[in-house]
């Protein structure tokens, strides 16, 4: 038989269209399972090209300046850095600006709005989306703020004079509501209730931490109860909608219920603490083991304890943030999506590239900021090819 005969053209090019075939199915292969192996993730995406998410990409324009810090309102973004604050609509058009001095601004969000600060320095600016809602100037240098969901918020300040801080609650108008001076024990943080009713200060003493309770704070000044950590160092409080609060230290997250009584969440003594979030729905936890690197792991827990999730990792995790029941993972590598489950967002939901990135905001469930000192890169999955 001639090589010419059409039926033996016909055989060959069946033979090499299924080699092209065969090559691009495992070349396709071999592509997802280094991605799924690179980001660290805890289920396996599909293999086929079409359960592929759709990820789209903007840059967000800030002029806030230096030391730049964001937060979430309500998918409107909010900045602040040294020469004051912005807030950019989810399409990153401005919406408002006010310009001022800071020299390391904070920033924390609340229900609809921000309050935003100057540690070490005298500014106070609390806004939503449009409008500043209040402006002030400390006396006393600022050493931390806080802000509930109903627009109540708390100052620390440091004045001297044999006071170590002074705490003043303000109401959502920004009227100054209770006050009072700490004379033992540094003050480093203080939030308040849901209702706003109770006060807990966060105070640094010569043996530990102490947390001390106010409550009433309408008719009663005087401290309701104290609970101690010797030797601890307690990083961080806040207040649960049922008035526990959680507790973050060193080596334990923990809840101090409203009669005082603490009760642990989730040990860690043997391990670091990397990073931790939290809504009023879970908590998320990312925990190194010593000596081993970036090897740890990330954990989710219901406000009663309960491990959610759970995903051991080998990649530096940068930050981590949450929105409802949704967390957003940077790691030195890229940005990942969960649930409160640590299952990724539709089981495909992988590596996603933020080169240079330091911090990420969770902003909606599929959407998220990534940014630098120098960009801010906003990630939205649009759903599947």
């Amino acid at each position: 038989m001639s090589s010419d005969d059409p039926k033996i053209k016909n055989i060959e090019l069946l033979r090499l269209i299924i080699l092209i075939v065969s090559l691009v199915l495992i070349t396709g292969i071999i592509i997802i399972i280094v991605s799924n192996n690179c980001s660290g993730s805890s289920s396996r995406p599909g293999i086929f090209p079409g359960r592929e998410p759709v990820v789209t990409t903007d840059e967000f324009n800030f002029d806030v300046g230096r030391s730049r810090t964001f937060a979430n309102m309500n998918g409107s973004v909010a900045a602040a850095g040294s020469l004051g604050i912005q807030v950019l609509d989810p399409t990153g058009s401005e919406t408002l600006r006010d310009s001022f001095r800071m020299t390391q601004p904070a920033l924390i969000s609340y229900a609809t709005g921000c309050i935003s600060f100057d540690i070490g320095g005298h500014a106070v600016r609390v806004f939503d989306t449009s409008k500043i809602l209040s402006s002030f100037e400390t006396e006393g240098i600022i050493v931390s703020a806080s802000i509930n969901n109903n627009g109540w918020f708390c100052v620390v300040t440091q004045r001297g004079g044999g006071i170590r801080g002074t705490v003043t609650v303000y109401n959502d108008t920004g009227a100054r509501v209770f006050e009072l001076d700490m004379r033992t024990g540094y003050a480093l943080s203080a939030v308040l209730s849901h209702d706003n009713k109770n006060l807990a200060v966060l105070n640094l003493t010569e043996t530990g931490s102490r947390i001390t309770f106010y409550h009433d704070i309408d008719s009663e000044e005087d401290p309701y109860y104290f609970f101690d950590l010797p030797g601890g160092l307690i990083i961080d409080i806040s207040y649960f909608p049922n008035n526990d609060v959680l507790v973050v230290s060193t080596d334990l997250l923990f809840v101090v219920t409203g009669h005082g009584e603490s009760r642990a969440l989730y040990p860690y003594h043997d391990k670091r603490l990397g990073a931790y979030t939290h809504t009023d729905d879970f908590i998320a936890l990312h925990i190194y083991d010593y000596g081993l690197g970036y090897h740890g792991r990330i954990v989710t827990l219901s406000s009663d304890g309960t491990v959610l999730g759970e995903s051991a990792t080998d990649r530096e995790v940068l930050s981590m943030s949450t929105v409802g029941r949704s967390l957003v993972v940077l790691k030195n590598d890229g940005v990942i999506f969960y649930n409160d489950e640590l299952n990724e967002f539709h089981a495909y939901a992988g590596y996603l590239s933020a080169a240079g990135s330091s911090h990420v905001l969770a902003i909606l469930e599929d959407t998220a900021l990534a940014t630098s000192d120098s960009s801010a890169i906003v990630f939205r999955r649009e759903g599947e090819r």
